[in-house]
């Protein structure tokens, strides 16, 4: 069975924090990175980038920066993958730029070094795009006239893989009141850039909880935190972050776009057998079956 023509993995919402300080008292964010970059290393899986998609640290600290690219840039190597980045609400553009754009050890694989927060990637024919959905000062997302501008002419011409959309707050409602309010505002002018176009998702953070809607009818695909959880369906009148983890994998199968979430979190297994000894059992039973 031939597998994805292209694989990007979605790391989002990291919240690294300076050496010995833990988010919320609670989560070591930066185990949770290495939990998972290890775990991608081992599996022996084709990843063509990473996308880490904002709030990369938690406070915008440049030794967290630091920290962060530290624990991906080898990964990456190993992997033979491109790294992206994408500005978050708790993100610093100065930091964010000098210590992961600027840096000459922050970029690796295709993609190579870009020099601007709003960049295009062109990967093996894929296109990724990212927007910086960040206002300094707010928690909700906007993108400029400017932006937008500059999107319509970057869409103009279809990639011959299609392409990917990166931006930090999701341009979709929440069921989650306090999240929603903090999602991408006039959504419908992103809208009216994209309806047409050769994008085939949409990939977010932000919201610290998984889901998916559309836009101009374009998937869009809320990635799972790296940090914790929020409680979709919490207590009633609370607002509740819970321990949990996890990442995508996002697979093109010639025109198709599939988001995937992967847990994360140490759990117990239920079974692990050869992938081989499956697809044996599963041909046995078609054949039976006739």
């Amino acid at each position: 069975m031939a597998g994805p023509d292209f694989t990007v993995v979605q790391l989002t919402d990291t919240h690294i924090r300076r050496e010995g300080e833990t988010v919320h008292g609670v989560v070591d964010t930066l185990a949770n990175l290495h939990t998972v970059l290890d775990r991608l290393v081992n599996s022996g899986q084709r990843i063509d980038a990473l996308v880490l998609s904002g709030d990369l640290t938690d406070d915008g600290d440049p030794e967290a920066y630091r920290r962060l690219r530290e624990a991906v840039v080898p990964a990456a190597d190993a992997l033979g993958a491109a790294v992206i980045y994408a500005m978050g609400n708790h993100d610093d553009r100065e930091a964010f730029v000098h210590e992961l754009i600027a840096s000459p050890s922050s970029s690796n694989g295709p993609a190579g070094p870009v020099d601007a927060v709003d960049a295009v990637f062109d990967i093996g024919g894929v296109r990724i795009v990212v927007l910086d959905s960040t206002t300094a000062g707010r928690h909700d997302g906007r993108l400029e006239p400017s932006q937008l501008s500059w999107l319509t002419d970057t869409l103009a011409e279809p990639a011959p893989g299609g392409t990917i959309l990166v931006l930090h707050h999701p341009p979709i409602p929440s069921p989650v009141t306090s999240v929603d309010s903090l999602r991408l505002q006039h959504s419908e002018h992103l809208e009216a850039v994209l309806a047409g176009s050769d994008v085939g998702m949409v990939l977010c953070g932000h919201s610290h909880h998984t889901s998916s809607g559309s836009i101009a009818g374009i998937p869009v695909w809320v990635g799972p935190a790296m940090s914790y959880r929020v409680d979709p369906i919490p207590p009633v009148g609370r607002h509740r972050g819970v321990v949990g983890f996890g990442f995508s994998r996002i697979d093109v199968f010639g025109s198709t776009f599939v988001a995937t979430a992967v847990e994360a979190t140490p759990s117990a297994t239920v079974y692990d057998e050869s992938m081989q000894d499956i697809l044996d059992k599963l041909a046995a039973l078609s054949l039976q079956a006739g």
